[in-house]
């Protein structure tokens, strides 16, 4: 259950992050909202895994997801392109976090 709340939590890390660029500098009250809500569910969810799962690799693995969410969603949006090298490394980083969650 753990690992399921920091990988929620991780998808919600995207959300927040791309609620905050849309934010616009705070100014559209919206994108603002989200990004409040987002963030404070991710950080709780963030909190409450690391109850049971080592905080190195839960903040790792809460990141890595963030990252590789938020770099696929501006990717299909068109706003970020992958290329081999860009794909290789974030292929890479679950990887690792794979890696993670076998030796955790």
């Amino acid at each position: 259950m753990d690992w399921f709340v920091l990988i929620a939590s991780g998808l919600l890390e995207a959300v927040w992050a791309i609620a905050l660029g849309a934010c616009k500098g705070f100014k559209r009250w919206k994108p603002v909202v989200v990004f409040l809500a987002a963030l404070v569910l991710s950080m709780a969810g963030l909190a409450y895994a690391m109850v049971t799962i080592p905080v190195g690799t839960a903040y790792a693995v809460w990141v890595a997801i963030g990252v590789v969410a938020t770099v696929a969603v501006a990717a299909v949006r068109g706003e970020e392109r992958i290329t081999i090298v860009r794909g290789l490394l974030l292929v890479l980083l679950i990887a690792a976090v794979v890696g993670l969650k076998a030796v955790s």
